[in-house]
């Protein structure tokens, strides 16, 4: 098996845990909506641990994926989380897919694959200089600083800010994880350290700007959020990181067919209607909203920053 179909099938399996986690997430926060679940009653029910079971078994197999295929690749897979959760929610709930749901999968299935032939490629190799991560971090914390500041529509900004910086922690993740596999120096070397340290803060960054992005609503953040991730690795691969589309210029029209075709497909399945509202970020945020009122917080919301 070649590093680019490996990378695909980490992909896929990666998708389908982060879907049946979400899942189980909404329906468990839709039961205990009402009976003032907290933080302690989660951490004291089997249920929910499950679901970081499958959750961070997803988000192992994204790092692994990331390991054999290029941030053009991978990241834009992550779309898929949302398409399987579609069918796994609607049959959970009781109901049909609906016709709009069943074109969001086909356009973004469609624009996936045109992104798939074109962002292929050889196990990746490089990875950012400790200069270069530090570059990146602080130039995202700038971008970052801005859209957050206040003023009119803060969901789409935030939204905004919580895909780059799901984003950026991917590309920093693939740092790590390609230097320290590649034998080549010490596992616990200070790029290492430096650039894990990185992710972690623009993991947890990332979760509280999807938590403020999604208080107003869902579908337009969401929308926003899945679309911005892939977006901010694709940036850092092709710029920092040697990454090609392949075709030349004719591959570069695919890949922007494509993306448009994925994009339409997206804003089509966070219009899903359903009992709770299931949502995933691209390559690398998955979201589990319950049905609440918009003035207050998710009982249940999980980030996986890849």
């Amino acid at each position: 098996m070649t590093a680019t179909l490996l990378a695909v099938a980490l992909s896929l399996v990666s998708a389908v845990a982060y879907a049946a986690a979400a899942v189980a997430q909404e329906r468990f926060a839709a039961r205990t909506a009402g009976a003032g679940a907290g933080l302690w009653r989660l951490l004291c029910t089997g249920a929910w641990w499950w679901t970081v079971v499958l959750n961070a078994g997803a988000a192992l197999l994204h790092v692994a994926a990331l390991k054999y295929g290029p941030l053009t690749l991978v990241q834009p897979l992550g779309a898929l989380t949302l398409v399987a959760a579609v069918p796994l929610g609607a049959r959970i709930a009781g109901r049909h897919v609906t016709a709009v749901e069943w074109r969001g999968t086909a356009l973004t299935l469609a624009g996936l694959a045109a992104l798939l032939v074109t962002a292929s490629g050889p196990a990746p190799d490089d990875t950012l200089s400790l200069p270069e991560a530090l570059a990146v971090a602080g130039a995202t914390a700038a971008l970052i600083g801005a859209l957050s500041r206040r003023g009119a529509k803060p969901g789409l900004r935030h939204a905004t800010a919580s895909g780059v910086a799901s984003g950026v922690a991917s590309a920093l993740t693939q740092t790590v994880t390609v230097a320290a596999t590649d034998r080549t120096g010490p596992l616990l070397a200070p790029q290492v350290i430096v650039v894990a340290l990185l992710v972690a803060a623009f993991a947890a960054g990332g979760l509280l700007l999807s938590q403020t992005a999604y208080r107003g609503g869902l579908g337009a953040p969401l929308a926003m959020v899945t679309l911005a991730n892939p977006v901010a690795a694709a940036v850092i691969g092709l710029s920092l990181l040697g990454e090609r589309l392949q075709g030349g210029a004719a591959g570069f029209a695919l890949a922007g067919a494509g993306a448009v075709l994925a994009a339409r497909g997206v804003v089509l399945l966070t219009r899903t209607p359903a009992r709770g509202s299931e949502a995933v970020g691209a390559g690398g945020s998955v979201v589990a909203l319950p049905a609440v009122p918009a003035q207050h917080e998710p009982e249940s919301l999980s980030l996986r920053a890849s």
